[in-house]
């Protein structure tokens, strides 16, 4: 009984139920959609958001020190995503490479997981984008009502949630049905729109650190790791390490770019490359813009859904031109990560459902746009739901700490699996295993432990719920139980 839960699928055996499955999705994405993709999904909220959010509450200016130390969590799991990646090339990501390694439970376990990694983090940067938006409007003297554009609840690490007055986030909503809309009618489309947002969001990033970093003012900086208030994860050390926690939600994204493997033309090679070219990029622009921006305003006023408005607005006149260019750099650039973010989900869905752990309708594929359309929706609707009554910070955590425990897992998987499978054609190979694959872990892990309490909370919440559906439906519908 207990090996049930726990057989696993062989590689053969995942890529012939993609071959013979009875609709095909659309190979058509080659290193550069992908390497994009990757770039798309990474800078976002992150950037444009939580980087003023988690130096004001958590790190100061040492933020840039939170950005290296996810970096490198990042780095490791995206070697042993793009391992798995090229052996596995098909959609699905973590949930995939955990079915073939680990078992059916576990494969469960991070299906589960990875809703909260994508679909909130979808929300999580619709959200964002709202704050952008409506700051937009209200410099061209359009003034978005209070009610329509904010969450009816607030939240801190220090009093939890509470209600606002607000009635729901508007603008956060119609992004979500938008983006949800491309996704639908096709991946060629949602990648070129893709590519195009990501030339203009990194053209802003780059204008806004080589023209801010002339008005830094030093005494900003000082001290760079300020002292900790007598709590864990208020500044100190250990708001190094909590920040390193929050701000890991910046690099999310790119393992988006295995869940569509199998829309891929060379997947085998292209997406390792996007994988981990992507990381790299973003890795430097983040450090970058975490130093100019807490070196141009004093941390603790960087609390705002927009803070690289008010470095802006900081360095004086003379980049008055410089503010209007990075909000719409902004709103654009959060626009592509919330099309990453849900392509990812509802890829997942339907992986999840071509195995029969959820119900059929979430595989299906439309008969003329080739898209996995019904999961798509679903993903959408649930999205748009969670971004408009929840704000940021809270969102924000939840997403984090189901990314760090997905990644462990991918970490652990590709160290089972070189132990029990290692003669498999591996057309990428992580270096330095089992090296490498353990320092993922150890990472990973370290920023699970900085988060709150109130956030493990959640996710064994979440996960209880998981597991329920999963006794109750999954492994009764699973079609290797049936086989």
């Amino acid at each position: 009984m207990m090996r049930r839960f726990f057989r696993t699928k062989s590689q053969a055996q995942i890529i012939s139920d993609v071959e013979n499955a009875e609709h095909q999705m659309h190979r058509v994405l080659g290193p550069w959609h992908l390497t994009l993709l990757g770039i798309g999904g990474v800078i976002g909220a992150g950037i444009f958001v939580l980087t003023g959010q988690a130096a004001a509450n958590y790190a100061g200016p040492s933020i840039a020190l939170s950005f290296v130390i996810s970096g490198l969590a990042c780095a490791f799991a995206g070697l042993c995503y793009s391992e798995f990646a090229s052996m596995i090339p098909v959609a699905g990501s973590a949930y995939t490479y955990s079915y073939a390694t680990l078992g059916e439970v576990f494969a469960w376990i991070i299906g589960w997981d990875l809703i909260l990694e994508y679909l909130f983090g979808a929300s999580t940067v619709a959200v964002g984008w709202s704050g952008y938006v409506a700051s937009f409007l209200g410099d061209c003297g359009i003034t978005l009502p209070f009610a329509l554009c904010n969450a009816p609840f607030s939240y801190t690490p220090q009093a939890g949630l509470q209600l606002t007055g607000a009635w729901f986030n508007l603008p956060a909503v119609l992004i979500v049905a938008v983006v949800t809309w491309l996704l639908v009618i096709g991946i060629r489309e949602s990648a070129n729109f893709n590519n195009v947002i990501v030339i203009v969001k990194v053209s802003v990033i780059l204008l806004f650190i080589f023209l801010g970093m002339h008005y830094i003012k030093l005494e900003n900086l000082t001290p760079f790791i300020p002292a900790n208030t007598g709590i864990f994860g208020q500044y100190g050390w250990s708001g190094v390490m909590r920040g390193s926690a929050v701000v890991f939600f910046a690099y999310i994204g790119f393992d988006a770019v295995s869940t569509a493997a199998q829309e891929a033309r060379r997947p085998q090679r292209d997406v390792p490359i996007g994988i981990l070219v992507s990381l790299c990029v973003c890795a430097v622009l983040y450090v970058a813009v975490a130093v100019v921006l807490t070196g141009l305003v004093p941390y603790k006023q960087l609390n705002v859904p927009h803070p690289m408005a008010v470095g802006i607005d900081a360095a004086g006149p003379a980049l008055a031109w410089l503010r209007p260019l990075v909000k719409m750099g902004a709103i654009a650039g959060l626009s592509s990560v919330i099309l990453v973010l849900m392509l990812g989900q509802s890829r997942i869905f339907y992986s999840m459902s071509r195995d029969g752990l959820l119900p059929p309708k979430f595989g299906a594929i439309h008969p003329r746009f080739r898209t996995p359309w019904l999961a798509t929706t679903i993903t959408g609707v649930v999205s748009l739901l969670m971004a408009a009554i929840f704000p940021i910070g809270f969102l924000g955590e939840l997403v984090s700490i189901g990314a760090l425990l997905a990644f462990a897992m991918v970490c652990g998987g590709v160290w089972v699996m070189r132990r029990t499978k290692p003669d498999l054609p591996r057309p990428f190979r992580t270096p330095l295993v089992p090296l490498v694959p353990i320092l993922g872990i150890v990472f990973a892990g370290a920023q699970m432990v900085a988060l709150p309490r109130d956030t493990w909370i959640r996710l064994v919440l979440w996960m209880a719920l998981g597991l329920l559906i999963y006794f109750t439906y999954g492994h009764r519908h699973s079609k290797m139980q049936k086989s």
